[in-house]
């Protein structure tokens, strides 16, 4: 039973959780609606590829954790688009600040259709449905993160001349988000009616190892040893 015990310990050191590890905001509300409201007035923020514009948001990795990230996905709109239209994503992960930052990996990713989330709308315009917001999924070779503070920056490609555009969280959350183009650094996105900065949705799937503290460790080693004895012990006999 002790012999167990110990595999247990072993065993839980390294265990992990699969799928989505972070979200970053609702892209719909529970009516599968991004409804923009007073005073703000910008439906959606550029981020296309072809018109040299990128957007980026921010997120942790907790202490502790450890991970392993095998895709990532996005979330955006082209005015008129009837089915899925997006091509492929790039991308970059950056340690620290937007710009300046180190970058931990970093693509060019061709992106597949995740469905329909629902329809970015007004307030007066409930039942349009011009603006379907897409969930655009980029599997790409896996990469660790370790804990600390990351960007991740990115732009799409579309098969339509709208956009494309990228719409915040259907929370309303103010948020850090930022935009830059070919000629400027990122900057904080302000929506032109409130003036307020905003969040952007996106999800990262993959999984979380957590990290054993020091004293796990010295468990862990103690119980590989025990095991090792009693090993020898059986041997001998």
């Amino acid at each position: 039973m002790k012999r167990l015990a110990l595999i247990g310990l072993v065993l839980a050191s390294g265990m992990t959780q699969a799928a989505e590890i972070y979200n970053n905001g609702p892209v719909v509300d529970a009516s599968h609606l991004s409804v923009l409201t007073a005073p703000n007035n910008t439906l959606g923020f550029g981020d296309g590829t072809a018109n040299s514009l990128a957007v980026a948001d921010d997120f942790s990795v907790g202490a502790g954790q450890h991970w392993n990230v095998s895709s990532i996905d996005f979330f955006g709109y082209q005015t008129g688009a009837t089915a899925f239209t997006f091509q492929a994503a790039t991308w970059s992960i950056v340690s620290g600040d937007v710009n300046t930052g180190s970058v931990v990996a970093s693509g060019v990713t061709n992106v597949t259709n995740g469905g329909r989330e629902g329809y970015r709308v007004t307030s007066t315009t409930l039942t349009n449905t011009t603006r379907g917001i897409y969930r655009a999924q980029a599997d790409m070779a896996d990469f660790t993160l370790d804990a600390g503070n990351y960007w991740l920056r990115w732009s799409l490609t579309g098969s339509l001349a709208s956009g494309p555009w990228q719409p915040p969280v259907s929370d309303g959350r103010i948020g850090n988000a930022a935009q830059s183009t070919s000629t400027t650094p990122f900057t904080a996105v302000v929506d032109a009616g409130s003036t307020l900065g905003a969040e952007l949705p996106f999800a990262i799937n993959g999984t979380i190892t957590a990290v054993p503290e020091p004293e796990s460790y010295a468990m862990l080693a103690a119980g590989l040893c025990m095991l090792g004895a009693v090993a020898r012990r059986r041997k001998s006999t």
